[in-house]
């Protein structure tokens, strides 16, 4: 488990990670990306707030804790999160199925 004051850098984030991006109900996750080793909602949120281009994690690193739950604060291995059925192992919480639209962005396929 992470402990609660991990930093989640983004815009507008709130206590489960939701951004001014996306904040619905089920976006409650965070993506440690691999060029900046932070977590970020979003890779909007990671546009605005740095200058330089996104490192993609490769599927060889897919064992690395890279998501991180808004609710439980349990860090995921990337391929937990991929099998996860947009469920939290943790938790139970419900992430976004909308967000594996988006793995392209984070995660080399």
């Amino acid at each position: 488990m992470v402990p609660q004051h991990v930093e989640v850098k983004g815009v507008g984030v709130d206590s489960k990670t939701r951004c001014l991006h996306y904040h619905s109900e089920r976006d409650i996750i965070a993506i440690k990306f691999k060029c900046c080793n932070t977590y970020y909602p979003c890779h909007l949120c990671h546009e605005e707030k740095v200058g330089h281009e996104p490192v993609r994690w490769s599927r060889e690193e897919w064992d690395t804790k890279a998501v991180l739950c808004g609710v439980c604060r349990n860090e995921l291995t990337i391929l937990q999160y991929m099998n996860s059925q947009s469920v939290c192992p943790h938790c139970q919480s419900d992430f976004n199925p909308g967000c594996r639209n988006h793995y392209h962005l984070y995660f080399e396929g």
